[in-house]
């Protein structure tokens, strides 16, 4: 039984590290297009990571925990209020990253960088534990 548990976290695990790739592909060219049109690093960080937001919802929700979608209704409000609460649970801590580093002199890619590891685990382990959670 913890063998097959365990390969089940792994397939979740791998579903999620793809649906982040996904969504950070959204998010990464939003913000070096963004950048290159001329916008700061901090709010062209926050733009590309709401509009990664979206594509993780999308991604997430029909391929990586689709098993543990809630019904219609309010339970479904629910998890997706704390779906968008581990989202901005990442933004700020992309945007404090990214905004850090740029206070201190280092590339703002370096920087969003560090910032896309970090939000990784935080909105990984918030997802899997609280939004996603196996039904008890």
């Amino acid at each position: 039984m913890q063998a097959a548990l365990h390969r089940l976290t792994d397939v979740v695990f791998l579903r999620y590290l793809l649906a982040s790739v996904g969504a950070l592909a959204v998010d990464m060219g939003s913000f070096l297009g963004l950048m290159a049109a001329g916008m700061a690093p901090t709010p062209a960080s926050s733009i590309g990571y709401a509009l990664g937001i979206v594509a993780h919802w999308l991604l997430s929700s029909r391929a990586v925990f689709a098993g543990r979608v809630a019904g219609k209704g309010m339970a479904r409000t629910r998890q997706k209020a704390l779906f968008v609460i581990s989202a901005l649970a990442g933004l700020l801590l992309t945007t404090a990253i990214v905004a850090a580093s740029g206070a201190v002199g280092i590339d703002p890619r370096v920087g969003k960088l560090i910032a896309i590891a970090l939000s990784f685990a935080l909105t990984w382990w918030l997802r899997a534990m609280v939004v996603f959670r196996a039904a008890d």
